[in-house]
C-alpha cells in the first residue's frame, strides 16, 4: 500500500486528483466504482405514481367506506337485501347486462341523446347569451321571456314535448336542449355583464377594434362563469334525459331503471343508477379538463 501511495505521489497528478485516492488508501472513503448519476426517470415516475395513488386513496376514503357499508349492511341483515342488494350483486348484474349487449345499447342511446342535446344547446345558447349580455336593448326585450321560461320546470313540459314531437328521439333531444338552455343563458349573460369596465375602456383607448375587443377581452374575462353554466347544463341534461327515457323509450339508462323496477330486477335497477352517476362524473371531468385547457392564463388558487 505504501508503495502505491509513493507511486501516486510521484505521478504527474494534481493534488485534487490525488485526494480521493489517498482517502481510499487510508480507509476514509469507499472507492467509487462508477460515475454517480441522478435518479432514474423510471424511479421518478414510480414515486410520482405512488404519490398520486396515495392522494387518490385519501380523497376516495369516504366513497370506499360507503361501498363497504353498502356491501356489509344487507349481508349482516341490517337492511333487507331484497330492496338493497349488496354492492357485489349490483356489479354482477351489470356484468351480465354487459355480456348480453343490453348495457351497450342503453348506454350508447343515452349518450347519443345527451351529447346531441348538450352540444346543440352550447352552440346555440352561448352566442345568444353573449349577445343578450352585450347589447342592453336586446336584454331588455327578452328579459321577461327568459324569466318565464326558466321558471317553468322542464319536466312539467315533458307531456307537451311528447304530444308535439312524439315519443321518438326528437322529443328527448329537444327536452335536453330546453333544460340546458337556461343555466347556459343566465350564466353567459351574467359573465358578459360582469366584465370589468376598466378592461373595456383600456382596450378601446389602445385602439382595439370591436372584433379584437370581443376576442381579446370579453371572451377571456367571461369564460370562467360560462364554464360554470356549461357544467350546470351537463347535469341538467342527464337529469331530464333519464326522466324522458322513463316515460317513452325502448332503450337508455332511464328505460333500464324503470323497466328493472317493474320487473323487480332490483340489482339491475341500482346498476342503472350507478351508470348514470359514472356518466355524469365523466362529463364533469371532461369539462374540467377543457376548462383548464382554455384558461391556462388563469393562475391557480393556492391555500
Amino acid at each position: 500500500m505504501r508503495a502505491q501511495i509513493e507511486k501516486w505521489r510521484r505521478s504527474p497528478m494534481s493534488s485534487l486528483e490525488m485526494l480521493p485516492l489517498l482517502e481510499v488508501a487510508h480507509g476514509r472513503r469507499e472507492p467509487r466504482t462508477s460515475v454517480e448519476s441522478p435518479a432514474s426517470p423510471v424511479v421518478d415516475r414510480i414515486h410520482a405514481a405512488a404519490r398520486g395513488l396515495a392522494a387518490f386513496g385519501r380523497r376516495s376514503l369516504l366513497l370506499i367506506a360507503l361501498f363497504a357499508a353498502w356491501e356489509a349492511a344487507p349481508r349482516l341483515g341490517l337492511i333487507d337485501a331484497v330492496f338493497l342488494p349488496p354492492f357485489s350483486e349490483v356489479i354482477a348484474a351489470g356484468w351480465q347486462l354487459a355480456q348480453t349487449g343490453e348495457l351497450y345499447d342503453d348506454v350508447s342511446a343515452s349518450l347519443l341523446r345527451a351529447l346531441s342535446g348538450f352540444l346543440i344547446s352550447v352552440a346555440l345558447i352561448v352566442p345568444l347569451g353573449v349577445a343578450v349580455g352585450w347589447y342592453a336593448r336586446l336584454g331588455d326585450l327578452v328579459n321577461q321571456f327568459i324569466e318565464i321560461c326558466r321558471n317553468t320546470a322542464p319536466l312539467a313540459l315533458l307531456p307537451v314535448f311528447i304530444l308535439l314531437l312524439g315519443i321518438g328521439e326528437l322529443s328527448k333531444i329537444t327536452m335536453v336542449i330546453y333544460s340546458c338552455a337556461w343555466p347556459l343563458l343566465l350564466n353567459t349573460v351574467a359573465a358578459v355583464k360582469q366584465v370589468d369596465p376598466l378592461l373595456i375602456k383600456s382596450a378601446r383607448t389602445m385602439g382595439a377594434t370591436p372584433e379584437q375587443l370581443f376576442r381579446k377581452v370579453i371572451v377571456p374575462a367571461a369564460l370562467p362563469t360560462i364554464f360554470v353554466g356549461i357544467r350546470l347544463a351537463s347535469a341538467s341534461a342527464m337529469l331530464v334525459l333519464v326522466a324522458s327515457e322513463m316515460v317513452g323509450a325502448k332503450a337508455g339508462l332511464g328505460y333500464l331503471i324503470i323497466n328493472s323496477q317493474y320487473s323487480f330486477l332490483i340489482p339491475q335497477m341500482y346498476f342503472g343508477i350507478l351508470g348514470i352517476t359514472v356518466i355524469g362524473l365523466a362529463f364533469n371531468a371532461i369539462l374540467e379538463a377543457l376548462e383548464r385547457r382554455f384558461m391556462r392564463w388563469k393562475s391557480p388558487v393556492t391555500a
